[in-house]
């Protein structure tokens, strides 16, 4: 059953011009707010505010944070364009991937409204910040990029220094976050419909205006808002998903109900509980047998996400400096073993424990270069084409895996770890190791480092994301480019949705045929398995890159990803 409205008035904020919003609330608007964000972007002509609305969480929820009863996402729109957004040419509405937020979708949502205002229209674009992501506390990567201070970052999240008087409470557990185990498949959809309809009331505009679509898992969401029905009666169908929108956009994955490239099923060794059953998962959930939160002992974590923003503020703030992440942050197991994952060469020196990240030098380009790069970072889902390393003797990362898969017979290992070749430097002690960006691969003055088969590891035409950006993209917004707490109970109902009582009201079944479809896959991405008629693929894309790669690609031409999805809002 859909929830009554809240009062229409809250709606007169859509109407204020963003350069005269004083704060975040005001008295006129107690169930909406709107706060420009300031941006470091060379995509001048974009302007970004953050924007939340009152959706407060049904009370079978629990106990939670009033923060929780707000939903959030960032607004980019053109500087000339309308400030109400019930007058813009058309509104694309985005859902995150895993372990994703809003502030990820920063890049292509300013290329795909400047392209579309160059043809004489003005758009806007929504990243939408799932409801988990009010656990989050940035207050002190923002004090950090408010005083171009990497330190005081680390500081107030390590080191107990308060900000404006407040103090880091740790990372939530899983008994904090119980409510958690009720925010799954239903109730994402249903906070976008809900948004949707606070933001726009006309449902006649909303199916006028609206693109859905999103990024990776965003896709299998859309499918399923697509098919849903929010008033409980399939009768009446002006409350169906696909009657909210005009379209659905797909970026490096599918308008599915599934898994793009996995016959549409996750796979049961990626979640075993599921073998059990629903039932089973939610017994899991409710005693906490079962993390509340997706989480590894490394790599893939609360803490890591976060670490990921501070190496992005220390990228931003001074790229050509030293890091000293590695040895400011204070040692612990969790940051120590990712440190070592991602960092060793080999096998033996995993083992070992040596060398560490800590005996290299690099520049903060460089870590993050390091953590993020389709040529280091192990895991495809978190991969960038950004450039390449520099400065030293570099060799191949033979560590999780080697890297002649094709050769070994394990190339179906490359869905999981990239196609990409994986790269390391090999002078501890030695010299500064800098990035080389993505513009510069290929550059008369490039060393072209070289695989032990004698070929290059990258090359211009597989490199499309500026790591500048990258960075700013991950440190400059106040909805972050990571999801630090990934509902577990989101992924056991998609993977459970056949199962009663998960996606009961996914009825209209020609809900994603009803609307017209733009895929856009990356051509080196994790939607590269399965091409489809009609899709448009960037060469050399990974699969971090059709929401990151740079206005103006190697060769000066225009970014394919941002150009076609504009292409297809000003139909």
């Amino acid at each position: 059953m859909g929830r009554p409205p809240l009062p229409l008035t809250v709606l007169a904020a859509s109407a204020l011009v963003l350069g005269t919003v004083a704060g975040p609330v005001s008295a006129r608007e107690a169930d909406r707010s709107e706060t420009p964000v300031p941006s470091g972007s060379p995509v001048t002509d974009v302007s970004e505010s953050a924007v939340r609305v009152r959706v407060p969480l049904p009370a079978s929820a629990g106990p939670h944070p009033q923060a929780c009863d707000w939903l959030s996402y960032l607004r980019f729109r053109h500087k000339d364009g309308p400030a109400d957004p019930a007058r813009a040419d058309r509104i694309l509405i985005a859902q995150p991937g895993i372990l994703e937020g809003a502030g990820a979708f920063d890049s292509v949502a300013r290329n795909t409204v400047s392209a579309a205002a160059k043809s004489g229209k003005h758009i806007e674009f929504w990243a939408l910040d799932r409801r988990s992501n009010c656990l989050e506390d940035p207050t002190g990567l923002q004090a950090g990029l408010k005083a171009k201070d990497t330190r005081l970052a680390v500081d107030y999240y390590y080191r107990q220094k308060e900000v404006d008087g407040r103090k880091f409470a740790g990372y939530q557990s899983n008994d904090q976050v119980r409510w958690l185990q009720t925010v799954g498949l239903e109730q994402t959809v249903r906070d976008q419909y809900d948004l949707m309809v606070r933001e726009l009331p006309d449902q006649a505009a909303r199916k006028r205006k609206t693109l859905c679509g999103g990024h990776s898992l965003g896709g299998v969401l859309t499918g399923f808002f697509a098919k849903w029905d929010f008033d409980g009666d399939p009768a009446t169908t002006g409350d169906a998903g696909y009657n909210q929108c005009s379209g659905y956009f797909a970026l490096d994955t599918r308008i599915a109900t599934g898994l793009p490239g996995m016959d549409g099923q996750i796979p049961e060794e990626w979640v075993p509980l599921v073998q059990f059953g629903a039932g089973a998962v939610q017994a899991g959930l409710e005693t906490g047998i079962v993390p509340r939160a997706l989480s590894a002992p490394a790599v893939v974590n609360t803490e890591t996400m976060n670490l990921l923003g501070i190496a992005g503020l220390a990228a931003n703030l001074d790229p050509g400096g030293l890091s000293d992440l590695a040895a400011y942050v204070p040692s612990g197991f969790n940051q120590d073993m990712t440190y070592r994952l991602l960092f060793s060469k080999d096998y033996p020196t995993f083992l070992k424990g040596s060398p560490t990240v800590k005996d290299f030098r690099f520049t903060n380009a460089a870590a993050l270069g390091g953590l993020l790069d389709d040529n280091s970072q192990p895991l495809a889902f978190m991969q960038a084409s950004v450039g390449f390393w520099d400065g030293g003797k570099i060799v191949d990362k033979e560590f999780p895996a080697p890297n002649d898969l094709d050769e070994l017979g394990l190339g179906g290992l490359s869905r999981l770890l990239g196609k990409d070749k994986k790269a390391i430097p090999d002078e501890p002690g030695g010299p500064l190791y800098t990035w080389r960006n993505y513009d510069r691969v290929g550059a008369p003055d490039d060393p072209v480092h070289t695989s032990k088969d004698g070929t290059p590891f990258t090359s211009a035409g597989k490199e499309v994301t500026d790591i500048a950006e990258l960075a700013r993209s991950l440190s400059e917004h106040p909805l972050d480019f990571t999801e630090h707490y990934f509902p577990t109970r989101m992924v056991t109902d998609i993977a459970l949705a056949s199962s009663p009582g998960i996606a009961d009201d996914a009825v209209h079944e020609g809900g994603i045929e009803a609307n017209p479809i733009l895929n856009l896959e990356a051509g080196d991405g994790l939607g590269s398995s399965d091409p489809q008629p009609g899709d448009v693929i960037a060469p050399g894309y990974q699969h971090i890159d059709v929401l990151t790669a740079s206005a103006v690609q190697n060769g000066g031409g225009p970014e394919p990803v941002s150009a076609n999805l504009a292409a297809f809002a000003t139909r």
